[in-house]
């Protein structure tokens, strides 16, 4: 057995745990920070004038990435393993940590949360560019709290639901090539005139990369909902009706399950380098925009994040009692 392409259920565990207790610290060399700066090497490198080249080489340094980021997890891992089977699994769970970022989201979130209780709108523009790329600027104080609940709900599929699957289906080799895929598209995966051919492989990819987990991630805060605010039938609702109305074929389940979830309307206007965008609004403005909306944002990130590792044990101990009949 290798633990780079399957991690036991109890170092899946462990790696959670070290996320909870550690987040991610200044001082680790992160394979996110790595791989972002191979992307933006290989875009120097790679790129060239012209639709078609431009398509070619945006493909190529997609291909060039997810390999090379598999492929260093893959040799680390099975080097390890080779000089003592204890190093290999300490490699692979140290590496899965780096592609979970459940503290990290809650922490980004509710720094926000804080500067805004103090009424300190100046600091939370400040923190707000942790959870989102939008101008601070523009940004009053409901459009803060808009801003950040939608951030938690898109990163909770992201940055701890995709990555649990994926670390649950092919071990740390499928978390890191997630992430590496995920980096891509957040760095090239745009539609402006910049990288409308040149991210559009990393874009597609990334789509067919978050199909299942987005989906996942909207039934489990529904199911959250339904025990911590009483609206899980209408955050299935809002999904049903308004997630796809989003422009990405997978962000708009989080957030209308989480617009749903917490009684309130997600989306309308955004503002991203000084230009205007409007995006679908979802949910119903049924409670107000303000700071206990955020927190029980927040919780339903744990409690989903909590449902999605009890799944993941409940399927692999059911699969494992299955084939060992």
């Amino acid at each position: 057995m290798s633990y780079a392409l399957y991690l036991p259920t109890p170092l899946i565990i462990a790696a959670v745990i070290l996320d909870l207790v550690c987040g991610d610290p200044d001082w680790l060399p992160h394979p996110v920070r790595l791989i972002g700066r191979a992307v933006a090497f290989g875009e120097r490198l790679i790129r060239r004038g012209g639709a078609r080249q431009e398509l070619v080489g945006g493909a190529l340094l997609v291909t060039g990435i997810i390999v090379l980021s598999g492929a260093t997890v893959w040799t680390v891992v099975r080097t390890l393993q080779a000089i003592a089977a204890p190093l290999g699994a300490l490699a692979a769970t140290l590496i899965a940590w780096t592609t979970l970022a459940a503290r990290g989201l809650n922490d980004a979130a509710q720094s926000v949360e804080r500067h805004l209780l103090l009424a300190d709108e100046a600091s939370a523009r400040r923190a707000i560019p942790a959870l989102v790329g939008r101008d601070p600027q523009a940004l009053d104080r409901e459009g803060l709290i808009r801003a950040a609940i939608e951030s938690v709900a898109e990163n909770t599929s992201d940055g701890i639901i995709a990555p649990l699957f994926f670390l649950s289906v092919a071990g740390p080799v499928g978390a890191i090539v997630y992430k590496a895929i995920n980096t891509l598209d957040s760095m090239i995966g745009y539609k402006d005139s910049r990288y409308l051919y040149f991210g559009r492989c990393a874009a597609r990819l990334d789509d067919i990369a978050n199909l299942i987990p987005a989906r996942l991630t909207a039934v489990f805060i529904a199911l959250s909902a339904a025990v911590l605010t009483g609206r899980g039938i209408q955050s299935l609702r809002t999904i049903l009706t308004d997630a796809r109305k989003h422009e990405s074929p997978n962000a708009g389940y989080p957030e209308a399950a989480m617009a749903g979830a917490l009684g309130v309307e997600l989306g309308g206007q955004a503002s991203y380098g000084g230009e205007l965008e409007f995006r679908p609004r979802m949910g119903c403005p049924q409670v107000s925009l303000d700071i206990p909306a955020l927190t029980t944002s927040r919780i339903l990130m744990w409690a989903a994040s909590a449902l999605m590792l009890a799944a993941l044990v409940m399927t692999r101990t059911t699969l494992a009692w299955a084939w060992g009949r």
